[in-house]
Parts: structure tokens; sequence; C-alpha cells
């Protein structure tokens, strides 16, 4: 029985059978942060789990031409003094390339708990390596409840879930952010649901637009996403992406 509850709490589509590739992101830094696990197979009895989308996890390239986006796009107060929050954190890839900037904090918030400890190793080791010397902070449950910081945030999300949980999560943005115009950005990348922040009053976008994957990435996401069990999803050369900023 013991055994059996072991197996339970593998999550699937992390072995080589199962056509798991390591990315060169993991490869390079010692990290893990690759795989592709659908929806359906991040189950944690949490009434929010149908609306899950998929781990999968940021191509580097893409997150540094969207902070050079954001950098461009003359954010309220210097980098310094904004906390980055990763919703739907997954492995916490996004975190720790967000990490070599100078965050006065990086925060990650995810829903499984197996992601979320994976995210927390992950974290470790990559201030263990001297890699950040910001503080890096994993809370495992669900982002509509959420704590957001009290100064300026910058706020990433990689299309973690459906609309369904987009709208409470930004009507809970614009009551946290409601007197405090121009502190909260967003970050969104494979924005299937762009509808929602066009519906959001007080929500202005600055970018929107692809932003291509370096020839490294491209190559490496292809081959994940060309070894998948099911060829359920598919890669491009780039992401659709956009950066959104609170007004009020």
């Amino acid at each position: 029985m013991q055994e059996a509850g072991k197996k339970r709490r593998r999550l699937a589509r992390l072995t080589v059978e199962e056509g798991y590739i390591v990315h060169p992101f993991d490869a390079e830094n010692g990290v893990l942060t690759s795989g592709i696990i659908p929806g359906r197979f991040l189950k944690t009895g949490h009434r929010n789990d149908r609306h899950s989308t998929a781990y999968f996890g940021v191509a580097p390239s893409v997150f540094h031409g969207l902070m050079r986006r954001w950098q461009k796009s003359r954010p309220c107060a210097a980098v310094e003094e904004f906390v980055f929050v990763d919703v739907g954190a997954g492995m916490g890839r996004a975190m720790l390339l967000a990490s070599e900037y100078p965050f006065g904090s990086v925060k990650g918030i995810e829903l499984n708990p197996l992601l979320a400890g994976i995210a927390r190793r992950n974290a470790a080791k990559w201030k263990a390596a001297g890699r950040t010397s910001s503080i890096m902070r994993v809370t495992c449950g669900d982002a509509v409840e959420f704590s957001f910081p009290k100064g300026p945030c910058l706020v990433f999300l990689f299309n973690p879930f459906g609309a369904s949980v987009m709208r409470r999560l930004l009507r809970r943005l614009a009551e946290a952010f409601r007197d405090r115009p121009g502190q909260l950005d967003l970050l969104y990348v494979n924005h299937e649901q762009e509808h929602v922040l066009e519906g959001q009053r007080g929500f202005v976008r600055q970018f929107l637009g692809q932003l291509k994957r370096s020839r490294a990435d491209a190559i490496a996401d292809h081959r994940i996403m060309a070894n998948q069990p099911d060829g359920e999803y598919a890669a491009s050369n780039y992401e659709e992406c956009s950066i959104w900023r609170w007004e009020g």
C-alpha cells in the first residue's frame, strides 16, 4: 500500500518512456524545468483543477524578449522596487530567469504541490550556485487567494488557466491595486485569454505581438513537442505575448 501511494505521487510525463526530453536550460544549469504535462495529469482535488491548461516552461529567449519590451514601456519605478510574481509557477523556470534581474524579490504561486516542490528545489539550487541574490519564495495554493505585495508588482502568466479563473484573478488584482494606478504590470505569454483582459476595466495594453524563440530554444521546444505520446500540442518559432498595465 505504501509503495502504491508513492507511485501515485509521481508526476506524469516525466520519464523517457512517456516522451520526456531534457531542455538545454536544465542541462546547462542543473535544474528540473523540462517536459510538458497536460492539465488532466495535474489534478490536486482543488475546485480549479478543471481550468488548468498544462505545464510547460517558458522559452528563456521569449522571457528575456518580453522583459526587454516591459523595460521599454516605462514602468512606474525601477526594477529594484518591483516584486516579480509568477502566477502558475510550475517548476519555476520563469522565477529562475527573473531572479537574474535585480527585482526586490521573486515569488511564485502554484496550485499543484508536486510542481511547487520541484520549484522550491530548483530555487534552492539556483541560490546555492550563486546565480541570484534575490529572495525567492514559492507558495502552493490558489492564485485567486494569493496576497499580492503592497508595492510595485510585475505579474507573469504563461497561460496557466482558463477564462473562468482569469476573470477571478483580474477582479482580485483590480481590488488589490484599486488605489495604486500604475503599480501593477502583467506579462502574458501564449495569451489565449486576451479577450478576458480586454473586457476588464482598468487594464491598458502596452504591447501586443509575437516574440521569437532563439534558434536553440526553437529546436528544443520542437523536439519536446514532437516527442509527446498523444501529439496534442504543437510548437512554433514564436509566442503570442502581451503586456498590460493597471491604470484604474
